[in-house]
């Protein structure tokens, strides 16, 4: 006997949550998954765990625009304005000026 696996279609409630998810974490959410109840299911529940995504986690952290301030008086220089918007990039221009 063959076995096939038939698709439950997704509810409407499954796809507005998760669209919601996919706004808040700043991710796409595949056309694949939207075609099974269960593949969407599993991708809601992967999603929800996850931690929102927010503006602040890429600005540098307090010590991080201590420091280099410190350093560019150090240094006499400027801490370009860029830094001050990427976490990243004032880490980078940190390593390069210590």
């Amino acid at each position: 006997m063959e076995s096939t696996k038939h698709a439950m279609p997704v509810t409407p409630k499954q796809i507005a949550y998760a669209r919601s998810l996919a706004l808040r974490n700043r991710t796409l959410l595949p056309w694949e998954v939207q075609q099974d109840r269960r593949s969407l299911s599993a991708w809601i529940e992967a999603q929800a765990q996850l931690k929102p995504v927010s503006d602040m986690d890429r600005l540098p952290t307090s010590k991080q625009v201590a420091f280099a301030e410190k350093l560019a008086r150090i240094k006499r220089c400027a801490v370009p304005d860029e830094c001050f918007r990427d976490k990243r990039l004032m880490s980078k221009w940190i390593d390069g000026n210590k």
